[in-house]
């Protein structure tokens, strides 16, 4: 079994900033890439962002110049650094990783999600 332990919600006001991290733990043989996904009510999950093990990024187009997102994969964490935060980033965010578990096998994994709420 592989978990990922996410950590960093929160509540801030419009143009604060958090920073939302999650490690993969369990049985790993290797993570190819982990990023943030979110969900508001009512809404389809979305991408935010996404870092490979070889340092290749993808972000949404709302948040980037905002984000940043950066992986540690010696430790198989990854950070995401979120300013300027808007109203709209309300959502639940949820981590995602792609874990080889052997050397022939692959499975995507999610964390549990925490709340980031945007308000003044």
């Amino acid at each position: 079994q592989v978990q990922l332990e996410e950590s960093g919600g929160g509540l801030v006001q419009p143009g604060g900033s958090l920073r939302l991290s999650c490690a993969a733990s369990g049985s790993i043989y290797s993570v190819n890439d982990m990023g943030w996904y979110r969900q508001a009510p009512g809404k389809e999950r979305e991408l935010v962002a996404r870092i490979t093990n070889g340092g290749i990024t993808n972000y949404a187009d709302s948040v980037k110049g905002r984000f940043t997102i950066s992986g540690d994969y010696a430790k198989n964490t990854v950070l995401l650094q979120m300013n300027s935060l808007k109203p709209e980033d309300t959502a639940v965010y949820y981590c995602n990783a792609e874990v080889r578990i052997s050397y022939i096998t692959r499975n995507r994994f999610w964390g549990q999600g925490t709340q980031v709420t945007v308000s003044s």
